[in-house]
């Protein structure tokens, strides 16, 4: 059997691993779904896909944020789409059953004629949406498919501590393209192809040795709490005394300037946070098929003017760091069509998990050897997910 360090090829390819995650890892642990500010008036909703649940939150009119399971209780149609302002009730575009925004039934077209058997109260009748759980971590919504789920602290409270000190709460999102808010990108490759990239602290002198190099990847300190991977390398000295001038958007002043540098986090099973000295981003990531990935990154800065942002970059942009050291492609080319030469750690870092995915079908694939310290969270991501569906198939 092929092995990519303690897991099988096959977890990597095969449909049966992919619904055997989907069943014991995503449908079973908390995910993210978005913003507190995404869900801000009464009747505000976002939905998000949980494993094999599509769930939707919705603040209601009494202002509580409840979470319901996106399916109307007649014949199961989608209820809502991904994300909507201001509804009143919630009706399925199918048959015009329709909810209250505290998941009950009010409402059933021709009721007595068609539906003799429903009596009395319609919310009595035990047809109302079936409920899920939703809570806030650090600014985060997230939901889980239970009613009853365990406590979002017991889940996420060991690896707080290792988090950036940001305040998200006092962040703005920002977009550099109001017409595409997040970036979205459907990477060809199982989605642990690329956690285990962002969790590789091995590649990021090399792969990346001209687009992260103002991070010190030598004296990086990383680990796991529970299954949870943190992560934290300072700035290199010439970026660090000049931070102030160099950074291309302004410093987020929740973080103590000996706390400077990049946490990046993976909180499992499918979120990574960057948080760093101008910027603090989600990278979500959405499992579509044995080989695809869906990636949404939602970034975050100072709420400051935006002549001031436009100032502190521009300024940025004259420092001598930045022009010799920063951006630089791996390889000269054409940046528009040659991944290793745009200058872009994300186009790199998706080329190498596309490769990566594409030499799981050669026979002669293995892996030769293992770096101890720069790939140890490789494998002990590997592990966790063995030992999550292990412990939970039986549930």
């Amino acid at each position: 059997m092929k092995l990519m360090h303690a897991l099988p090829v096959s977890a990597y390819t095969s449909q049966e691993w992919f619904d055997l995650e989907m069943k014991h890892i995503f449908s079973k642990t908390w995910q993210f779904a978005g913003f507190v500010e995404d869900v801000a008036e009464p009747g505000d909703y976002i939905s998000v896909q949980a494993g094999l649940n599509n769930i939707f939150i919705v603040k209601g009119r009494d202002q509580r944020l409840r979470a319901f399971h996106n399916m109307c209780r007649h014949r199961g149609t989608q209820l809502l789409r991904a994300v909507g302002k201001t509804q009143k009730a919630i009706t399925c575009p199918y048959h015009d059953w329709t909810y209250d925004l505290e998941g009950k039934l009010i409402s059933i077209p021709k009721r007595e004629e068609e539906f003799p058997n429903l009596k009395g109260q319609l919310h009595e009748c035990g047809l109302n949406l079936h409920e899920a759980s939703v809570d806030i971590f650090k600014g985060m919504l997230f939901v889980h498919p239970d009613k009853d789920a365990p406590s979002i602290m017991d889940f996420f409270g060991e690896v707080e501590p290792y988090l950036g000190p940001h305040v998200v709460e006092e962040l703005v999102e920002y977009s550099e393209n109001e017409e595409e808010p997040f970036y979205a990108k459907e990477i060809q490759a199982n989605w642990k192809i690329v956690v285990e990239n962002y969790i590789d602290h091995y590649h990021l002198a090399h792969l990346h040795e001209g687009t992260l190099n103002m991070y010190d990847h030598a004296r990086a300190e990383f680990g796991w709490v529970g299954p949870h991977y943190w992560f934290y390398e300072p700035l290199v000295p010439e970026y660090e005394a000049n931070v102030e001038k160099i950074s291309p958007y302004v410093l987020i002043d929740s973080v103590p300037k000996d706390k400077i540098g990049a946490y990046v986090p993976w909180l499992f099973p499918n979120l990574g946070l960057g948080e760093n000295e101008g910027a603090w981003s989600t990278f979500h990531l959405t499992p579509l098929a044995p080989d695809r990935t869906l990636v949404v990154i939602r970034s975050k800065m100072m709420n400051v003017s935006e002549w001031e942002a436009s100032a502190q970059y521009m300024k940025s942009g004259m420092q001598s760091f930045w022009s010799h050291h920063g951006g630089k492609g791996k390889y000269k080319g054409d940046p528009n069509t040659d991944p290793m030469a745009s200058g872009d750690f994300m186009a790199e870092d998706v080329y190498a998990c596309e490769q990566q995915q594409k030499s799981l079908s050669s026979p002669l694939f293995s892996v030769g050897a293992e770096a101890q310290r720069g790939e140890y969270a490789v494998r002990k991501f590997q592990m966790v997910v063995k030992e999550w569906i292990d412990q939970h198939k039986n549930d």
